[in-house]
C-alpha cells in the first residue's frame, strides 16, 4: 500500500516533489505508520530486495552455502517498487537515490561476505575480492532484470548469469 503510494507519486511529480506526508496522504496511513516500516523516503522502493538480502545474510552468518545464500534473493524477489524505480527510474527523478542506496546495499552485502570468506579461512584481500565480485553480481542482476536488459528472463536465471561472471 505505501510502496504504491509512493510509486504513483513519484510518478506524478517526481521524486524531490514527494514528501513522507503526501505518500501517506495517498495511502491513508498516518505519518508514524510510515515509520514504523520505513526509516526513509527511499526505502519504501527497497523494502522487497532488504528482506530477501536481510534473509540472505542471516543464512550466511549461519554458515549455509554461500551460492544457496545469493541464488535465494533472486528466488524470493518479485517485480515491485524497485523493479518500478529502476525501469521508471528518470520519469520518477530517481536516479541519484537508486544509485546511492544501490551502492549502500551492495557494501553492505560484501562486508557480510568477505567476513565469511574470512571465517572460512580466505586471506582477507583475496575475501574483499571475491566479496565485491559477487555482491555487485547481485545488484547487476537486479538491475538488468528490472530494466529489461536481461530479455525478460526470470531475476533467478539472470542471478545465476551474474553470478558465474563474478
Amino acid at each position: 500500500m505505501l510502496s504504491e503510494a509512493a510509486c504513483e507519486l513519484f510518478l506524478e511529480q517526481g521524486y524531490d516533489a514527494t514528501s513522507v506526508s503526501d505518500i501517506t496522504r495517498r495511502a491513508g496511513v498516518s505519518r508514524s505508520s510510515f515509520f514504523n516500516y520505513f526509516s526513509a523516503k527511499s526505502d519504501v522502493l527497497w523494502s522487497g530486495y532488504d528482506e530477501q538480502a536481510d534473509a540472505a545474510i542471516e543464512r550466511l552468518r549461519e554458515g549455509q552455502p554461500v551460492a544457496e545464500c545469493l541464488t535465494a534473493i533472486g528466488a524470493g524477489l518479485a517485480p515491485d517498487a524497485l523493479a518500478l524505480a529502476i525501469t521508471n527510474a528518470d520519469a520518477m527523478g530517481i536516479s541519484v537515490e537508486l544509485d546511492r542506496d544501490r551502492a549502500v546495499r551492495q557494501f553492505r552485502l560484501q562486508r557480510e561476505l568477505a567476513a565469511r570468506f574470512v571465517r572460512d579461512g580466505t586471506p582477507e584481500l583475496a575475501a574483499q575480492v571475491r566479496a565485491g565480485a559477487l555482491a555487485a553480481a547481485v545488484l547487476a542482476a537486479v538491475w538488468a532484470w528490472a530494466d529489461r536488459t536481461a530479455a525478460g528472463r526470470p531475476l533467478a536465471e539472470v542471478l545465476d548469469a551474474a553470478l558465474a561472471l563474478a
